[in-house]
């Protein structure tokens, strides 16, 4: 009996020694992607000189003394700076300092990070491995996709080797060296925890998200795989308290280096444009266009005189494919659009009414400024319908700065449907149940003739930006 509990407890033994190895070869090992890596990450810190203000300190910044002890008020008033009488405080320049991190990507000294380390800069200090110091010329930044390129002088400098993010999956192995909060080269590891990420502002960058500790000083470093090779920039994370989340943000290296080599050789980056406003396809957006599930980029607003209003873009058309490529989300549209050379011709698959076609047009170059639209005024005439909304046609001097042909201009939200899905004084109406309103007596029609209990699309235009809205009419 005692010999049986003897073999059973080794074979007990040996089954837990065998899963903790299974278990130990499973996790990867970081050591030499480590060594052979980090010579190439560097420090970045910048100077700046900041306004001049007074080297005294000015009277309400100074502590109150009243009520400390003795021996504390006396260390206290020993240590403010003291000015001879009559004397005025004098003004200095001081120096503003950042931190962040960066990466060689190649022998000759060039160097990638984020335009936010470096915004502003008068002087860029890139720090090696081996603590030496190089002061960085910019070659180029590109804050649209929070990329900067730098560049040092050396040769034979260590670089890291480049990889594919388009490779990465989701749950794949990825690791982060940087500096943060100044700790050079601390390491740490996670996954991917999704590709393809749209940030707000941010609409030119398919984010890599990963659950990799991220911290300020971070911003610039590599984003590593499992074979040593660089795929992301980190660049963002999501935070309520200032620190790592588990929500943090990595520039795609293709994209990345898509725009270094336009900083490159002509300091600037082209982008292609489209020319329209576009927004998500719901549900019950993609139920009133006719659609049979929801997906693509449902066009809100055509920007006059752009690409999209040349090639016979219209307003509720759903884009769902470039060139063959699906539009699964919205936000896919811009990455892939401004990826696109300005001057070449594409072709995109549209959603019209119902039916499917082509729609061939050319790309052009992204302006460098936006175009706004302008808001609304008075008008005289009103009228009132089954949505609890009282509406008034536009003034041709409305329609002239929003650049419209008409509209419908609400004037009065009340309770009902209207006050229900958000709708304000002041919005315009372009668009109601797939036709367009043209007037405030075209939208009473349209809108007295609305179905029940079915999702039902509407175009507002508010501050300039448009977009389509649903909902229901129960009775």
């Amino acid at each position: 009996m005692r010999m049986l509990k003897h073999t059973l407890l080794s074979l007990a033994a040996l089954l837990l020694t065998a899963q903790a190895l299974v278990a130990h070869a499973r996790l990867p090992e970081f050591t030499e992607l480590v060594e052979q890596a980090s010579p190439a990450v560097v420090n970045i810190s910048t100077r700046q000189a900041a306004s001049p203000r007074s080297a005294a300190i000015p009277p309400h910044a100074l502590p109150d003394l009243e009520g400390l002890p003795p021996i504390f008020r006396e260390f206290f008033e020993r240590s403010l700076p003291q000015l001879p009488p009559g004397h005025p405080p004098q003004q200095r320049q001081r120096q503003a300092q950042s931190l962040g991190s960066g990466f060689i990507i190649s022998a000759d000294g060039y160097v990638l990070t984020n335009n936010h380390v470096i915004a502003d800069a008068d002087e860029i200090i890139v720090r090696l491995s081996d603590r030496s110091e190089l002061e960085a010329r910019l070659v180029g930044a590109d804050p649209r996709t929070d990329v900067a390129l730098l560049k040092v002088e050396g040769k034979g400098l260590p670089s890291v080797k480049l990889g594919k993010s388009e490779n990465l999956k989701a749950g794949e192995w990825v690791l982060a060296i940087g500096s943060p909060f100044g700790f050079d080269h601390s390491v740490t590891a996670g996954i991917v925890s999704a590709k393809g990420r749209s940030l707000p502002n941010e609409n030119y960058v398919p984010f890599i998200q990963t659950d990799v500790a991220i911290n300020p000083g971070n911003s610039g470093g590599p984003l590593f795989n499992l074979d040593g090779e660089v795929v992301g920039i980190n660049s963002q994370i999501f935070t309520r308290s200032g620190g790592f989340m588990g929500l943090s943000f990595a520039i795609p290296i293709d994209v990345a280096m898509h725009v270094a080599e336009q900083l490159k050789t002509t300091g600037k980056v082209q982008r292609g444009w489209l020319g329209v406003v576009i927004q998500e396809v719901s549900k019950d957006l993609a139920e009133s266009f006719g659609l049979e599930r929801p997906a693509g980029a449902l066009i809100a607003q055509v920007l006059d005189g752009g690409p999209a209003a040349r090639g016979g873009l219209q307003v509720g058309d759903v884009i769902l494919a470039i060139d063959g490529q699906p539009i699964v989300v919205s936000a896919d549209l811009p990455h892939r659009v401004g990826n696109l050379k300005p001057g070449i011709r594409i072709t995109l698959d549209v959603v019209r009414r119902g039916q499917r076609q082509p729609v061939t047009l050319l790309i052009d170059a992204l302006p460098e400024e936006g175009m706004a639209l302008a808001g609304s005024g008075d008008a005289p005439a009103r009228s009132s319908n089954r949505l609890g909304v009282s509406v008034v046609d536009l003034t041709a001097e409305q329609r002239k700065a929003l650049e419209l042909e008409g509209g419908a201009l609400i004037r009065e939200v009340q309770n009902g449907p209207a006050a229900a899905i958000g709708l304000r004084p002041g919005d315009v109406i372009t668009h109601l149940n797939n036709q367009s309103i043209d007037s405030a007596k075209t939208f009473e029609r349209v809108a007295q003739a609305l179905p029940k209990n079915r999702s039902v699309s509407m175009r507002v235009l508010r501050q300039g930006r448009a977009s389509f809205i649903t909902f229901r009419l129960s009775e």
